[in-house]
């Protein structure tokens, strides 16, 4: 490397001054007979005084710097070779950090978090008693919808956006229309906590899980519970139901999970085989139906595709499935027409709070205590992929079911928005 003059002069002069700063005046005295250098006055030593240490520090954090960025490009390659010997599918996209965006508003831990069915916007609950309305893709806040008067514990849309039900500790569910962002029913009638709420695919009623014990049915043009339903021994957490509304699930503290016929209100199945309390449930969407029953056949064969058809069970109705989280950090997938565990998913660290079904079917996406999201392989039932959200537990998730991006909450009372790729 050559110096020009200057940046010579500048440098003998910042290590005489070293030298003499370190008490080495011999040294110095040498350097500057052979450098033929004149004495350093007194504006000329303030000046280089810690000059050169600054420079070696300076140095030192860009060649850090220059190793994580070679580090990173390293990985990118990688990924780029893997990518173009596979045939390109649009559909194949996993959250990868860093996060398109964050979001901070709220004042307490995130609840929940859902993305509107139609627009660009998500909605978050919180423990500050509010329900935020966010534009995702900006970042951009929107709204706060205040009503509530406890922890805004779950929130859920209706199939057409329009509506949003929320659920609270303060024992009430709200319904608010999503254009005027107006309070249009409050629903009264759990005694306890409310911890689960879902719209029917109809989007006439609803369905809340709560500590009381019980799950209730609303209709959602009235306001009027029109059914109860009871069965656990113990509070409520979750509730979900199938897409054709014949069945729902619920999760509960008594570390079950029940299969329900909805006409009827009976209990279909209960599911044992965790050993702690059951936080989550979903069931899976059709393409995921397929990738558990290739699990089920013992994994992916090769130029086997799991998205074909699921098979039909002998009553003439496609096989469904459903995906439970515990705080005993395990994900278990059961066949919910004669209740066997399929699948057992073990790898996070803490309790899993959420669990969320990929568009793709392929793919099941959980987050938890150990501020993690983890990415599943479904039909080789393995870890595909884990993500390090948030510096706090990963309270929440969900996917956006025609967008590649997924959205996080945790306690550290931030949101986060990931791009899938």
């Amino acid at each position: 490397m050559v110096l020009t003059t200057r940046q010579e002069e500048e440098l003998r002069k910042s290590i005489m001054q070293y030298l003499l700063d370190a008490g080495l005046s011999q040294t110095a005295s040498t350097l500057e007979n052979e450098a033929l250098m004149d004495p350093l006055d007194g504006n000329e030593a303030k000046k280089n005084t810690g000059l050169l240490e600054k420079k070696w520090v300076s140095v030192m954090r860009l060649q850090k710097k220059v190793m994580d960025l070679t580090a990173q490009v390293a990985t990118l390659t990688e990924e780029l070779s893997q990518s173009s010997t596979r045939k390109p599918n649009n559909q194949d996209w996993i959250p990868r950090p860093p996060e398109k965006q964050r979001l901070k508003g709220h004042r307490g831990p995130i609840t929940c978090v859902r993305f509107h069915p139609v627009y660009a916007l998500a909605a978050s609950a919180s423990e500050d008693a509010t329900i935020k309305v966010w534009d995702y893709e900006t970042g951009e806040f929107e709204r706060t919808l205040k009503g509530h008067t406890n922890i805004v514990q779950t929130i859920a849309f209706n199939h057409s956006g329009s509506v949003i039900a929320s659920a609270s500790a303060d024992l009430t569910i709200k319904l608010w229309d999503f254009q005027t962002y107006e309070c249009t029913k409050t629903l009264y009638g759990h005694d306890h906590n409310i911890s689960g709420v879902t719209f029917t695919p109809s989007g006439d009623h609803i369905l809340s899980a709560s500590r009381d014990k019980t799950i209730k049915m609303w209709e959602v043009a009235t306001g009027y519970c029109v059914k109860t339903f009871q069965g656990h021994s113990d509070w409520v957490r979750s509730v979900a139901i199938t897409v054709d509304s014949a069945m729902f699930a619920t999760a509960s503290n008594d570390q079950t999970v029940r299969i329900w016929n909805l006409s009827s209100g009976e209990t279909k199945l209960e599911l044992r085989g965790h050993s702690h309390v059951v936080e989550c449930v979903a069931f899976a969407n059709e393409k995921a139906c397929a990738a558990i029953e290739e699990l089920m056949r013992g994994g992916p064969k090769e130029g086997d595709a799991s998205t074909k058809a699921p098979a039909k069970n002998r009553n003439g109705l496609v096989s469904r499935f459903v995906a439970t989280g515990s705080r005993d950090k395990a994900i278990k997938i059961w066949d919910a027409n004669n209740g066997n565990c399929v699948a057992t998913l073990v790898g996070h660290d803490n309790w899993v709070r959420e669990v969320a079904f990929h568009p793709n079917g392929r793919l099941l996406l959980s987050c938890g205590d150990d501020k993690t999201v983890r990415i599943w392989d479904l039909a080789a039932g393995r870890l595909a992929k884990t993500l390090n959200a948030h510096e706090h537990f990963c309270s929440t998730l969900d996917i956006h079911h025609t967008n590649p991006v997924v959205i996080t909450g945790s306690v550290d009372e931030c949101i986060k928005v990931w791009e899938g790729r």
